[in-house]
């Protein structure tokens, strides 16, 4: 039971929400005569330590938040009767997206377009913020308007940070997975967030206005929402909010300043980038194959590295076996067996070396993979990176007779790298294979 009063300053005056644990009250601040909303965590038999972690999180990120569009942080209490902690936060008189649609109000392409550019100018904010801040769970119901005027649809505000996240935070540790089924990204659900999964949380919450649907309720296909024959808006705009909505990490906007360049400046989806990873390789012996959540990049082995690896195995072999004919005198067991498993050996490491120069690069959600291949089976040829800990791509460059190139790729997490150098790749797959990681991981390369 929540006292009526607390830290005999706030007096409750009605409760807003209630889920497992916590509990969101609308109270009356005595000293400064204003309205504010309280945020209380129970440690109750639910309790969970992850939860406290992510309640204090949002405490701490809202101190360092200063916005007309998002709560201000007001005060952090810790209570006795009954257990918990409670976050004090400046009140919004505002309905939530939802709560209007569920009213009956509708909205129009312009409408949507004007909360679009609004929502984007906080995530760019938030995102440009030191360290860069992450939502993870835009939604309807965690975005507020205000009533409409002659003048205005409204303004829109960006509350409940409970699920907010620093780019500084991922580093290693348990992964938490947050967020709104149908909100979410894929890349999402195995930990691993940018500021482009905002973006698509956002996309989906402004089809929702324009439909009246939540995104579970459409649609798919290849993971894609499908909303275009239930509205009737502008192609460009329709290609926009489905760039928003990429299932696909690497072929979405990779910021919020990007997306609103493109939603003032709307032009094909083609001719503003074709994504790289459709692009040719520089090399026949390079193939890649993408899914919604993975990317795989394999390097198949040439005819010519086969045969000159086939004379290197067979010549290493016979020097091999004469070392240990001489060393015996051809007197021991080993001289009657020593034709036969001078045979088998040849032709089973004439078959199997140049095979094992067949290697690729998968991504997954939440590891990168080097791996070599045998016959359909594959190993690591190093420890897997951990994605959400990957760091730096790092490309070196010599110069190499009066041409600048690349001669080692470098992936780097917190504790790990793989290296791949020019023996085994030449420069232009080097910089290639940079690209796609880059673009997939959402990373710079660096020099």
């Amino acid at each position: 039971m929540i006292p009526k009063l607390l830290a005999e300053r706030y007096e409750i005056q009605q409760q807003l929400g209630n889920q497992t644990g916590r509990r969101t009250f609308l109270a009356l601040d005595r000293q400064t005569n204003t309205q504010v909303v309280i945020k209380v965590l129970l440690l109750g038999d639910d309790f969970e330590w992850q939860d406290l972690k992510l309640f204090e999180r949002e405490a701490e990120i809202l101190k360092t938040i200063e916005h007309p569009a998002i709560p201000s942080y007001l005060d952090y209490l810790e209570l006795q009767e009954p257990n918990g902690f409670a976050l004090v936060q400046t009140y919004i008189e505002a309905r939530s997206l939802e709560g209007h649609l569920k009213a009956g109000r509708t909205f129009s392409e312009t409408e949507v377009e004007t909360f679009a550019r609004s929502l984007l100018a906080i995530l760019s904010y938030l995102h440009n913020h030191n360290p860069p801040i992450i939502h993870r769970d835009i939604k309807p119901s965690n975005i507020l308007l205000s009533d409409r005027t002659a003048h205005s649809a409204g303004t829109v505000y960006l509350v409940d940070f409970g699920s907010v996240q620093t780019i500084a935070a991922q580093t290693g540790g348990t992964i938490t997975i947050v967020g709104t089924y149908g909100y979410m990204p894929p890349e999402q659900f195995g930990g691993r967030v940018s500021a482009a999964s905002d973006l698509y949380s956002l996309g989906a919450t402004l089809i929702y206005l324009l439909t009246g649907r939540h995104p579970v309720e459409l649609p798919q296909a290849n993971f894609q929402i499908q909303f275009r024959s239930l509205i009737n808006i502008r192609p460009q705009f329709a290609d926009w909010l489905e760039w928003m909505t990429e299932p696909a990490l690497n072929r979405r906007f990779t910021s919020a300043d990007e997306a609103l360049i493109a939603l003032n400046e709307p032009r094909s989806r083609i001719t503003i980038a074709p994504p790289i990873l459709r692009s040719q390789p520089p090399t026949p012996r390079i193939s890649i194959r993408t899914t919604a959540n993975n990317l795989n990049i394999h390097i198949h082995q040439e005819n010519g590295e086969f045969l000159a690896q086939a004379i290197i195995t067979v010549t290493s072999l016979v020097l091999f076996w004469v070392t240990i004919g001489a060393f015996c005198g051809f007197v021991s067991p080993i001289a009657t067996l020593q034709p036969i498993l001078l045979s088998l050996g040849a032709i089973a490491l004439i078959v199997l070396i140049p095979l094992l120069k067949n290697q690729e690069f998968i991504l997954t959600p939440t590891k990168l993979y080097w791996r070599s291949i045998l016959f359909g089976l594959r190993w690591n040829r190093t420890k897997p990176l951990s994605m959400p800990s990957i760091r730096q791509i790092i490309l070196t460059y010599e110069e190499l007779n009066g041409v600048r190139q690349a001669v080692k790729l470098t992936i780097r997490s917190d504790t790990k790298q793989i290296v791949i150098d020019d023996r085994q790749l030449t420069s232009a797959e080097l910089v290639w294979i940079a690209q796609q990681l880059s673009r997939w991981l959402n990373l710079p390369i660096t020099e």
